[in-house]
């Protein structure tokens, strides 16, 4: 098993930058594909992103594409997003994710990890 622990949320001003990042303990951080998920009031968790292992793949979701930055350190058992252009509909309480395999999903019904969710506010 594996506990997730996300920092990094916020306000900030539509086309500002941040930076979340997600702490992991327990069983080895590497066995683990790591990603973000988001969710909005009154809207389903949306996929945003996800890194392979190794760090060497990666995938994002079509509204975040060109914007954020998965990215992972494995010396420190950590995963990064970098959030840039920020708007307003980026609001939202961000999950850090981990899978159980090499590569990770876009479907949240294959996460069997969540950290508790960091909020991200981005005012207009």
């Amino acid at each position: 098993q594996v506990q997730l622990v996300e920092s990094g949320g916020g306000l900030v001003q539509a086309g500002g930058s941040l930076r979340l990042s997600c702490a992991a303990s327990g069983r080895t951080f590497v066995l683990y594909a790591m990603g973000w998920f988001r969710q909005a009031p009154g809207k389903e968790r949306e996929f945003v992103a996800w890194v392979s292992r190794s760090g060497g793949t990666t995938n994002y979701g079509d509204s975040v594409k060109g914007r954020f930055t998965i990215s992972r350190v494995n010396a420190e058992n950590t995963v990064h997003l970098e959030m840039n252009s920020l708007k307003p509909e980026d609001t939202a309480l961000y999950y850090c994710a981990a899978y159980s395999g090499r590569y990770g999903s876009e479907r949240q019904h294959d996460v069997p990890y969540w950290g508790q969710g960091t909020q991200v506010t981005v005012s207009s």
